[in-house]
């Protein structure tokens, strides 16, 4: 990991260098997306009662924006078929999306872009993160299968592989006493 590496809130002016990361990234580094979904996702989710400013970040590496990720509010719903409790939504937060330029694949940019995000998480005093993507990549910074905090995929990759979603306390004992449902009918995006 390059010592050079800056993690700081978005502003205005990264958008268009966001924009092109995650098209590189999601291109590049799956085979699900070519990014543009996950562009209208941020930009939904920017939109919304659920953007939390200051915890949507960019890395930068030598002056050049190599990572973006964000964290969300997201309110658990009580069931499967949604709905949500207002007063949960300040409690847990979403992490979605994360990516990393192209060029800069496995050089430990994303461990420490969450390493980093987790921590401002956690002095923000939210009780929890969920996220949903590849566990063994997750794992490594502190995420375990969701249900063993009694919060439930409901759709997805989740339902067949439920490794895939995943939930971190921000100090132990934190979701005590929260449970619900990942439903993201709150986005048309997601």
């Amino acid at each position: 990991m390059n010592s050079n590496l800056t993690i700081r809130p978005e502003t205005h002016k990264d958008y268009k260098d966001i924009v092109s990361l995650i098209l590189r990234s999601f291109k590049e580094g799956t085979d699900y997306s070519d990014g543009s979904d996950i562009i209208a996702l941020i930009e939904e989710i920017r939109d919304s009662k659920y953007y939390i400013p200051e915890l949507s970040f960019v890395a930068e590496l030598d002056g050049k924006i190599v990572g973006h990720f964000l964290f969300s509010h997201f309110p658990l719903s009580p069931s499967k078929d949604g709905g949500y409790d207002e007063k949960g939504q300040s409690e847990v937060v979403m992490l979605a999306p994360v990516s990393v330029h192209a060029d800069y694949f496995r050089r430990g940019i994303g461990k420490a872009m969450l390493t980093l995000g987790i921590q401002k998480v956690r002095e923000m005093g939210y009780k929890g993160i969920t996220v949903e993507g590849n566990y063994r990549f997750y794992n490594q910074v502190g995420f375990q299968t969701s249900s063993n905090y009694n919060i439930y995929p409901t759709s997805g990759w989740p339902m067949e592989e439920p490794r895939c979603m995943m939930c971190q306390e921000t100090y132990e004992g934190s979701l005590d006493g929260i449970s619900g449902y990942v439903v993201y009918d709150m986005y048309y995006n997601a």
